[in-house]
């Protein structure tokens, strides 16, 4: 799992809202009426172990987090803007002992992986004078400034990758493992699927009114038993159903059993699929009912599961061994918040 966008994502970051190649259009503003706009002066946040961070890292960290403010003045929700801000400054300080302690253990980049890095940033800029201009602004016109900024982040990457990364795989014995000692996290209940068709008569309906809804609801009737399959019977539904799910074609997503109306239940249980109900009448509503599918109660297999369980677990795996080493790397470390 990586930590960081890539290489030349994260150095791009480092630019200031005003100057971000990627702000050429007119900002938009947030329906947010109370903003905050960042506006890094270079001014220290932190120190680690004698470094200091500031407001610009801090700044790249909080665009990286919510890269919207990035497009639009560099403006935060007011209410959002606290925890994006610790947060961000979290990150920076966890960066930074782990950039110190790659060159602790005197890591090192290749001259090519370096060189490749430095080719993939060039090319995210449209032309060579956008390229000098960026780092005219941002390493006053130095590309061994650039290059140090690029170095450093391939050093994060790289011991992220060796102390996280790989310490954080979960293979198929622990998945199965998981699966068999949670069996009922992988039971699903038993559900329909099924398309209606709805008359609603007026809440307060007078006598006729409802005279008139039940005409409908059978003239609704006579047209539904006709339809032979799942679309025509959901252009009736668009056509003559007054609830919500006539612009889906009257379709429902399979619904748990418990959450359907007894006399819904009753009915969908004598269907099979692709029958038509007759008329169900709950308080002054006229349904008619069409089964899709019935799913009996049952639990998922590993096979169909494996996939989306391992991003699961593996995610948080890596937040324990990440958490694990950001303490290990702050014992005998010197952090101070500015």
């Amino acid at each position: 799992m990586k930590y960081r966008p890539s290489i030349c994502a994260v150095v791009l970051l480092t630019i200031s809202a005003t100057s971000a190649q990627v702000a050429s259009h007119a900002p938009t503003q947030f329906s947010t009426p109370q903003k905050t706009t960042i506006q890094p002066t270079g001014r220290p946040v932190a120190r680690v172990n004698g470094t200091v961070l500031t407001d610009r890292d801090l700044q790249r960290e909080m665009f990286t987090m919510f890269p919207y403010a990035q497009q639009h003045n560099g403006n935060i929700p007011q209410e959002m803007e606290p925890e994006i801000r610790s947060g961000a400054l979290k990150m920076i300080v966890f960066e930074e002992l782990v950039y110190q302690e790659a060159l602790r253990r005197k890591m090192t980049v290749s001259a090519e992986r370096l060189g490749r890095a430095e080719t993939d940033f060039r090319q995210q800029f449209a032309t060579p004078a956008e390229y000098q201009q960026f780092l005219n602004t941002e390493f006053q016109g130095s590309p061994q400034q650039l290059r140090e900024k690029i170095k450093r982040s391939l050093l994060i990457d790289q011991l992220l990758k060796a102390e996280v990364d790989k310490k954080s795989t979960v293979n198929l014995v622990e998945l199965k493992a998981y699966y068999d000692k949670n069996p009922t996290r992988f039971d699903y209940p038993e559900s329909f699927a099924f398309q209606t068709i709805t008359i609603l008569p007026p809440a307060k309906a007078t006598p006729s009114q409802l005279q008139e809804g039940r005409k409908r609801a059978d003239d609704a009737l006579r047209q539904a038993k006709a339809t032979k399959n799942e679309e025509d019977f959901g252009m009736l539904a668009e056509k003559m159903s007054d609830d919500d799910y006539r612009v889906m074609m009257g379709y429902h997503k399979p619904v748990d059993r418990a959450k359907l109306p007894p006399i819904v239940v009753q009915a969908l249980l004598k269907m099979q699929p692709g029958q038509v109900s007759d008329i169900i009448q709950v308080e002054q509503a006229y349904t008619i009912l069409r089964l899709v599918k019935h799913v009996p109660a049952g639990k998922m297999k590993f096979d169909d599961v494996k996939d989306s369980l391992q991003k699961e677990l593996q995610k948080k795996k890596t937040n324990e061994v990440r958490a694990s080493f950001d303490k290990q790397l702050h014992q005998g470390a010197k952090v101070e918040v500015l």
